[in-house]
């Protein structure tokens, strides 16, 4: 899974389908989104990029999309914001997600 952070967003969020995990390490529901992520990463490859980036070491684009609960699941499509989910979710409701960018 793809690291994100303030300096790297913009270019690897540019192009394709990239769905943003935005997280904090001290977050137990975050925690429990890791494994769910890794099983949609595999399933959808080369579909859509997932993609982590911890709020408290990247708060600038954390602000940037007013991300102010986590675990918010931000999908883009070409560097514009589709949709957002916010909270833990199974990895089929995040697979049923992702493809409202195809």
């Amino acid at each position: 899974m793809k690291e994100l952070n303030n300096e790297n967003f913009e270019k690897e969020t540019k192009l394709g389908v990239t769905l943003v995990d935005f997280f904090a390490e001290w977050c137990g529901p975050c925690r429990m989104m890791t494994p769910v992520l890794d099983e949609v990463e595999k399933e959808l490859k080369g579909k859509a990029t997932i993609a982590k980036l911890d709020i408290d070491h990247s708060s600038v684009i954390a602000a940037k999309f007013q991300v102010t609960s986590v675990p918010t699941l931000v999908l883009f499509k070409d560097g514009k914001e589709i949709d957002r989910l916010i909270g833990v979710r199974d990895a089929e409701a995040i697979k049923i997600f992702i493809s409202k960018a195809n």
